[in-house]
């Protein structure tokens, strides 16, 4: 990856700055990197790393190679149709807005742009995000390659069909949020049996890390480290039985099925807003 690459963001929230973060990591250097946002609200944090900030969305569009455009699904269709007359050949144009489609991208923007559909997660913020792209009908495999070595700091990143990208959201985007309330969940039920809740909460911090990169690293399936805990008649079995009788499989299952199904209402809609 050239070091060189002009690198833009339109958006300052914080999937913005996680993607920033991960790729000041790498190669890239803070005096390529320039970002945009109506206010000055989030800015600063972006100023710490040395990048520079814009009010003008123009600006980071005709300084930049890749350009990130990390705005509320909403705001995409008004913010590429103010830009779109400044996109050139060289530009790489990536969304992470949720439900905004390939399609819309393609419409919005100039005949043959390079366009390319991103969902992060918020652990971007620490490098340990899971990201999932699917690559537009004028983006080559070359694109795809280096935005991968762009990112491949922020976390995991793949590739797949765009199909996979609401089913990633459900997962993924939204599985953080789910992960946090069963930590939750978990230093409640502590501070229940008499612990300290701030102690409970950082060994319930600490347990999801440990179960995660031990899920990760190991390379078994969940069932296998599960059973692996379990012993006859201890104590795991007995806290398992109570958890399938409230249902959290099944909850879960459901939870991320109703965040995929929003995330492609959300992709229906923008089509549509797109075209009137």
């Amino acid at each position: 990856m050239d070091s060189q690459l002009k690198i833009g963001f339109i958006g300052a929230g914080n999937m913005a700055f996680g993607i920033a973060k991960g790729i000041l990591t790498g190669n890239v250097l803070p005096a390529n990197v320039k970002v945009s946002a109506p206010s000055s609200r989030n800015l600063g944090r972006f100023q710490e790393l040395g990048i520079a900030v814009t009010h003008s969305n123009i600006e980071v569009v005709c300084g930049s190679d890749v350009v990130f455009v990390a705005v509320k699904p909403h705001l995409v269709p008004l913010v590429l149709k103010e830009v779109t007359q400044h996109v050139t050949g060289r530009h790489m144009i990536v969304s992470v807005a949720a439900g905004v489609t390939l399609a819309t991208l393609e419409e919005l923007l100039p005949e043959n742009s390079v366009a390319i559909r991103l969902m992060p997660n918020l652990p971007c913020l620490v490098q340990e995000g899971a990201l999932l792209f699917a690559r537009g009908s004028h983006a080559k495999q070359e694109d795809g390659a280096l935005l991968r070595s762009l990112l491949h700091r922020c976390g995991l990143v793949e590739e797949g069909p765009e199909a996979w990208i609401d089913i990633h959201t459900g997962l993924s985007g939204s599985g953080v949020a789910f992960v946090y309330l069963f930590a939750e969940a978990l230093a409640e039920g502590a501070v229940k049996m008499g612990m300290p809740s701030a102690l409970a909460h950082s060994i319930a911090s600490q347990t999801v890390l440990g179960a995660g990169r031990l899920l990760r690293d190991s390379g078994k399936h969940p069932a296998q480290l599960r059973s692996e805990v379990c012993t006859p008649g201890g104590t795991t079995i007995y806290g398992l039985h109570t958890l399938e009788q409230g249902g959290v499989r099944a909850s879960t299952m459901s939870a991320v099925e109703s965040a995929t199904e929003r995330a492609r209402e959300l992709g229906r809609k923008s089509t549509a807003g797109s075209r009137k």
